[in-house]
């Protein structure tokens, strides 16, 4: 990752930080000092600890349709909170409106900025299917389009 894109990704996070502090009354920062520590350990736990966690939540996240991660992501706000002084989460329940106001941050901008980009490549195939031959006579002969290959 360049160190553009770090730094924006941590710019993110302390846009949601400060949003979720002023809207929620369990979230809170003693100053900017504690509000800067408190993001930095979040944007490490975010590339160390996250990624561990999903993989050992594998299956419950893929049984949640994927708000497992929404839950990680609680617990790591919450773990910081714990660990930086004068960064307070009162309760789990602030600690998953955090992540949710940090998520929504990041969906933000990347709708605003552009920074996610999906590319889809198609191709199309020439010839004749490789089963071709083994079909009976009596069907109609499938175009090049109605085979999906693998």
């Amino acid at each position: 990752m360049q160190f553009k894109q770090i730094f924006k990704s941590w710019l993110l996070i302390a846009l949601g930080v400060l949003i979720a502090s002023n809207v929620f009354a369990g979230i809170r920062y003693s100053d900017t000092g504690a509000l800067i520590v408190a993001v930095l350990l979040l944007s490490l736990c975010n590339v160390f600890l996250k990624p561990l966690l999903m993989l050992f939540a594998l299956p419950f996240i893929i049984l949640t349709f994927g708000l497992g991660i929404w839950l990680i992501n609680a617990l790591l706000f919450l773990l910081v909170g714990k660990l930086v002084d004068g960064f307070a989460v009162d309760s789990f329940g602030y600690a998953l409106a955090g992540a949710f106001v940090v998520s929504l941050t990041g969906a933000a901008a990347n709708l605003l900025f552009g920074t996610t980009r999906v590319q889809v490549r198609t191709t199309h195939s020439g010839g004749t299917s490789s089963n071709a031959q083994s079909r009976p006579k009596s069907h109609k002969p499938l175009k090049d389009d109605d085979v999906i290959d693998i």
